[in-house]
């Protein structure tokens, strides 16, 4: 199985380490974008908050035209 990783507000994500998840910490819609354009190879699974879910609307896939899979947190 792939790497689990855990994008958005840090105050959302940060406990999601303690799982084993890559956290990866993006305040505002760009910086959802840069890092989900850069996200990592062998990541398989993104948990996004909901407000990083509504930044990536537009742009489900990741580089190299993967799809991970994706789980948004309840609000």
């Amino acid at each position: 199985m792939g790497r689990v990783a855990a994008l958005g507000e840090r105050s959302r994500v940060a406990g999601l380490a303690l799982a084993g998840a890559d956290v990866l910490v993006a305040e505002d819609p760009s910086a959802v974008l840069r890092i989900w354009r850069t996200l990592p190879d062998g990541v398989d699974l993104v948990i996004l908050t909901p407000a990083a879910a509504q930044a990536l609307d537009a742009e489900p896939v990741a580089p190299g035209g993967r799809r991970p899979l994706t789980a948004v947190m309840p609000p």
